[in-house]
């Protein structure tokens, strides 16, 4: 069990105690940083002190939480699973010694694109009326599953399906999928398009982030050819180029305006479901509520 208090040597370091919430803030911070060096300057401590903070940390649990082979710091495994333990560890101390001054760690949100379609503004803002002394903070991370399996946020709004092992996803709603042509190429002139017109195109496929595959397609139906991107923006860029057409959701449309592409409605094309996925565990203690609220803002303007 944590102590109930925090314990401070002399150069500002956690020490000769056992684990306790400085280690973990500590290891939070290097989480969220990626980098001992903004962690340190975030707790406003020395470099140094963190980083012994952080390998006392590992030594007393016995594992490697941090990845230090790269220069932006990574989780392991096994740091990933801690953080939501850690993170709720925190949220707990603080809430029992000083319910009136809170810190409340921030709520991560990640996207790989179009966030929450429609809905993000509506969220961002009715989450500031209501939750004010807990930030959430909309992150865009080109990863299938926008940082979450990495633990690099908190919650995720992801599309299509999803099978990354240890995630809970709760669907939030549909949207139709649009064809992404060239706005000046012949495609364009069309109100409508149907996956067979983009047949005879090259297709322009996200394979880090997106959802489109060649199986969207009837097997006797596809594209001859491919054009593969690792972004929404250097899929945009490709398709107004002329090198390929593009498939994604409605939702793109808004989000991602771009003035040498046009989006027209894929008339035989299912549906793309979007969800708002987590890790499965405890979790940042925020979560019901922007579960909560994320289904409040849908049912406002769908039956």
């Amino acid at each position: 069990m944590l102590p109930t208090h925090e314990h401070r040597t002399g150069d500002g370091e956690a020490g000769g105690r056992g684990v306790d919430v400085r280690h973990l803030r500590a290891f939070l911070a290097i989480a969220d940083e990626g980098s001992v060096t903004r962690a340190a300057a975030r707790l406003r401590l020395s470099q140094p002190v963190v980083s012994r903070t952080l390998a006392s940390l590992e030594n007393h649990l016995g594992v490697r939480l941090v990845d230090r082979s790269t220069h932006h710091l990574a989780l392991t495994a096994e740091g990933v699973l801690f953080r939501d333990k850690a993170a709720a560890a925190v949220g707990a101390f603080d809430e029992a010694v000083d319910s009136g001054r809170l810190r409340h760690w921030p709520l991560r949100l990640g996207h790989a694109w179009s966030a929450f379609g429609p809905y993000t503004t509506p969220l961002l803002r009715t989450w500031q009326q209501r939750h004010p002394l807990t930030p959430l903070e909309l992150r865009r991370i080109d990863d299938r599953t926008a940082g979450l399996t990495r633990g690099e946020v908190d919650a995720a709004l992801l599309r299509g399906p999803v099978d990354a092992p240890g995630l809970v996803t709760e669907l939030l709603f549909t949207e139709d999928r649009v064809a992404a042509v060239a706005a000046d190429g012949p495609l364009a002139a069309g109100r409508s398009l149907s996956l067979a017109d983009l047949a005879g195109e090259a297709v322009v496929l996200n394979t880090v982030s997106g959802t489109t595959t060649l199986d969207l397609w009837p097997p006797h139906a596809r594209p001859a050819a491919t054009v593969t991107v690792a972004n929404t923006d250097d899929w945009l860029t490709a398709i107004a180029a002329g090198r390929g057409a593009g498939v994604s959701g409605a939702s793109t449309a808004d989000m991602h305006p771009h003035a040498g592409v046009a989006f027209r409605p894929l008339d035989d094309a299912p549906p793309l479901p979007v969800l708002l996925a987590r890790r499965d565990g405890p979790g940042h203690p925020a979560l019901p509520r922007l579960v909560s609220l994320a289904r409040e803002i849908v049912g406002r303007s769908r039956p």
